[in-house]
């Protein structure tokens, strides 16, 4: 195997690297005679002229497969010390050692041509950059890459034909076992067979996998577990319910009595797999063996995962509830072009408020919104209506809701029941191989009294986690609860008000009785179309909400009030006479609010109307009797002239018709005709 005439002293003078390697830890450990074949090249590297401290073993990737180079470490670094020119020779055992790509293989070889790095295996040397050499090179990547094709074409063939017939032998999740014929059985442990049922139950009441676990870690319940892999391999175990786990549970249709194959694929590139479809599956062979579940059922839960998962939804599809406050999310249609409508907050001081969107011309074409509602209304509205829709059918509800409630605490009850049993029977078993040990033999005596007081520890917990759900229970199920329960019941609307029902449970309460909303906004006017589950569809409207400005104004009702006084009262009349009234910005009125409504709104107070009636200002009327200020106010004390206080320093006086007063200087005050003729007028009747 010498090359003299490719092997060239420049060759000589950088590393010559040999690349060890093997797919699986299983052939690691047994087949040993192919990984010293691969070390032996050291040896070859050492005859082709390279001293022993130039030779470099890269043994890094073993128990990895060459089909990609995402997780070979050790390739990775072969490829970069290439293109640094640090490589004179690759020598490795065949092509199938280095890749099982050819696309690593050929970018491998592109590196090596201007780097003038040598490719050798048992058969000879290469120079990638020889044509007949870079051919054969070539055939052997394409004949390497076909092999692990070949390989696992009959590898998958084979199974593949023993899964048709449903006797390929799968592993097989928690609750279900193999019987001594190979049949598939519920498992015979009653507590597993009740947990991975209330996984199911538990499901179909809250709508989501991550509910499952909130409500399993609530109870203190645990998920039942077998061993798939390693010394344990099939015992059973019970772990802390997770979500991966619910929807490994929920999506595995051997739950739903089906033997199913095929159900993952992977694509070329792509380190994960994605899941198929059922009617995409390679074999699926229905009530096959028991069943937790039906069918239908587990396609009704595969429906609700995808449609809990905004990243698996259509466009056409509903979003599923979420937290905020909105309760029609999801379900609205625009009326105008049919699009989903989107959901949009906005901050107030009472929290949050919906508003209701069709953006997307917007979003794709940048052009205009094609409807925005304000969604408080909307939602009062659809609220007000259901409830409205259901209320003849709440006793029979409460009843329901009472006999569910009472159902789930049983089965909760019947779990820790059967976790108390076990942890009772493994206390018992570790306490009888304790004794049945000779005590002399201490090594094995420690060992079995270390266990036995782990088990009763076990059974201690068990024992206080379930005295502690007693006691929970005892305070849910009391006939004062009870009895609570039916009155909420019975009074829908106070169910649906009261602070404890989250916007999330209101949701999902529509979505039981509400397939889709249309709206169509028409002015001042918002149309309803409601589709209702069974069918039916009930159109109704609903004015549209004043915005914030509109908001804020003085209802008209309370204006037209304040005209009308401010004909014959004050200000601070009118505030005593609409006591308890509130403006639009939800202040009591005051004499100064008064005012300043009537001033924004350009409505006349009384000291306006009196002056249109003839009245007139201290300053008209100084100047009409051609007194001064201070005699004008000495004749408002004496009573010389009718005034009217209209305001803290507003006032208003009233000429006489008849004798009006003047001003008589230099006769005393008391002989004046001016109070002799206000006497007169006086004596006729007249008003001061």
């Amino acid at each position: 195997m010498t090359h003299p005439s490719k092997v060239t002293p420049s060759h000589l003078q950088r590393a010559a690297y040999v690349y060890v390697r093997q797919s699986t830890f299983q052939q690691v450990l047994k087949n040993k005679e192919s990984r010293a074949r691969q070390y032996d090249f050291r040896t070859r590297a050492v005859e082709l002229g390279w001293r022993p401290e130039q030779v470099t073993v890269i043994d890094e990737d073993l128990g990895e497969s060459a089909v990609t180079s995402t997780q070979r470490s050790g390739f990775q670094r072969l490829v970069a010390d290439v293109g640094l020119g640090k490589v004179g020779v690759i020598l490795g055992l065949e092509v199938s050692r280095l890749a099982r790509n050819c696309s690593d293989w050929y970018r491998l070889l592109e590196i090596c041509g201007p780097t003038a790095t040598l490719v050798g295996d048992e058969d000879g040397i290469y120079d990638p950059n020889g044509y007949n050499d870079r051919l054969l090179l070539g055939l052997k990547g394409t004949m390497s890459e076909a092999e692990i094709f070949i390989l696992r074409a009959r590898l998958e063939g084979g199974k593949l034909h023993k899964a048709r017939r449903g006797e390929l032998a799968l592993q097989l999740p928690a609750g279900l076992v193999y019987d001594r014929e190979g049949r598939v059985q519920f498992d015979p442990d009653s507590q597993v067979h009740d947990a991975v049922q209330h996984v199911f139950e538990s499901f179909r009441r809250v709508g989501s996998a991550l509910g499952v676990v909130r409500y399993f870690r609530k109870s203190g319940l645990r998920l039942p577990l077998r061993v798939a892999s390693g010394p344990a391999q099939g015992d059973l175990v019970w772990v802390e319910p997770t979500l991966a786990r619910c929807l490994h549970m929920l999506r595995n249709p051997r739950y739903a009595g089906a033997f199913a194959y095929g159900r993952t694929r992977r694509r070329r590139g792509l380190p994960a797999q994605y899941r198929l479809p059922p009617e995409e599956w390679k074999v699926c062979i229905r009530n096959a063996h028991p069943a937790f579940i039906t069918w239908d059922n587990f396609l009704a839960n595969r429906a609700q995962l995808l449609e809990n998962s905004p990243k698996y939804r259509r466009e056409e599809e509903r979003l599923p509830p979420r937290e905020g406050p909105a309760l029609l999310q999801g379900l609205l249609i625009c009326g105008l072009c049919g699009r989903r409508m989107t959901l949009r907050y906005h901050g107030r001081r009472d929290g949050l408020r919906p508003d209701y969107v069709c953006q997307k011309i917007f979003t794709e074409r940048g052009g205009q919104f094609c409807q925005y509602i304000p969604g408080s209304c909307v939602d009062q509205a659809i609220g007000k209506l259901v409830l409205d829709a259901v209320r003849p059918a709440s006793l029979e509800v409460a009843i329901q809701v009472f006999e569910e409630m009472r159902r789930r605490e049983d089965e909760v009850d019947r779990l820790h029941e059967a976790k108390r049993q076990r942890a009772r029977y493994e206390a018992e078993m570790a306490r009888r191989q304790f004794m049945l040990v000779n005590p002399e033999n201490r090594l094995v005596a420690e060992a079995l009294e270390r266990e036995w007081n782990e088990r009763l520890q076990t059974l201690q917990s068990a024992e206080q986690a379930y005295a502690e759900w007693s006691k929970k229970r005892l305070n849910v199920m009391s006939p004062e609860v009870r009895d609570k329960i039916l009155r909420l019941t019975q009074n829908l609307p106070t169910v649906w008000s009261d602070p404890r029902t989250s916007p999330r449970d209101k949701k999902r309460m529509l979505r039981l009785v509400i397939e889709d909303l249309t709206l169509i906004r028409r002015g001042r006017e918002i149309d309803l179309k409601v589709r209702w589950r069974g069918g039916a569809v009930t159109e109704t409207s609903i004015p549209v909400p004043p915005n914030g400005i509109e908001a804020r104004r003085t209802p008209p009702n309370l204006l037209n009030r304040i005209a009308e006084d401010a004909h014959f009262y004050t200000d601070r009349e009118i505030a005593e006479r609409l006591k308890g009234s509130l403006s639009g910005t939800g202040l009591p009125l005051t004499p100064a609010l008064v005012t300043r409504i009537r001033r924004e709104q350009g409505i006349a107070g009384l000291a306006d109307h009196l002056r249109q009636a003839g009245w007139l200002s201290a300053q008209q009327a100084t100047e009409t009797f051609k007194i001064t200020r201070s005699a004008l106010m000495n004749w408002r004390r004496k009573g010389i002239l009718e005034v009217r206080q209209c305001g803290d320093r507003t006032w208003v006086f009233k000429v006489p018709r008849e004798n009006p007063p003047r001003s008589q200087q230099g006769v005393p005050f008391a002989s004046r005709g001016l109070v002799r003729t206000t006497i007169k007028h006086l004596d006729r009747g007249g008003v001061v």
